[in-house]
């Protein structure tokens, strides 16, 4: 049976362990997604009632997990919107769905609380199908006025970013000690690092802008 709750903390070690093999080598030799979850629980800027696990037959496969951001306008109006990150599926239910699904629920969920809109940073072909689009359609640049190709929108409520251009700022919790995150993972049980051609896409994607 298929279930999709908030997470508890009772989840945490499984949430984290589920994270760290869904991203291990994808973007770069190991991986930090996971200490960015431990950590991020915490922050203020952490959005419980977004928090969700997905179960099929009682074992967790997916998670989902949120933050506030901020829009600001060049007459001084900020808006907060949403920014997801860490969200995976188990390796081995990739490509089967899941990842959908619990973004669907996310979405569903985040306009019934009433927020206006998400802003994300992933590969599009991932996430065009449930409605994000390009930041450019809706003005929304980083501060340096770049149009990341990577950082995809999507209004969750009707007209929620007119009034553009945008400058997004992430929350703080995003920018964290590297050096910890490395201090994290070595106390866990040892995962192969190694060197794929997938991290060269990303390297690729992440530091690509449109014109």
């Amino acid at each position: 049976m298929l279930n999709i709750r908030n997470e508890t903390p009772a989840d945490y070690r499984a949430v984290e362990d589920l994270t760290r093999r869904a991203f291990y080598n994808l973007y770069v030799p190991g991986c930090h997604e996971h200490y960015l979850v431990h950590v991020m629980r915490d922050h203020p800027d952490f959005v419980p009632e977004l928090d969700f696990v997905l179960e099929l037959d009682g074992e967790i496969i997916g998670s989902i997990l949120y933050t506030r951001s901020s829009l600001t306008n060049g007459a001084g109006e900020r808006r907060e919107a949403l920014t997801f990150g860490p969200v995976c599926v188990a390796p081995k239910r990739q490509r089967q769905g899941y990842g959908k699904r619990l973004m669907d629920h996310f979405l569903a969920r985040a306009a019934e609380l009433g927020w206006g809109a998400a802003v994300i940073f992933g590969a599009p072909a991932n996430y065009v199908s449930r409605g994000f689009q390009c930041c450019k359609r809706h003005l929304v640049q980083m501060e340096d006025g770049s149009y990341p190709t990577a950082m995809l929108v999507k209004e969750l409520r009707p007209r929620a970013l007119d009034g553009g251009p945008w400058v997004y700022r992430d929350s703080p919790v995003m920018h964290f000690d590297e050096e910890a995150a490395r201090r994290f993972d070595e106390g866990l049980p040892p995962m192969e690092k190694r060197v794929l051609p997938c991290q060269e896409e990303f390297y690729i994607l992440s530091n690509s802008v449109l014109r």
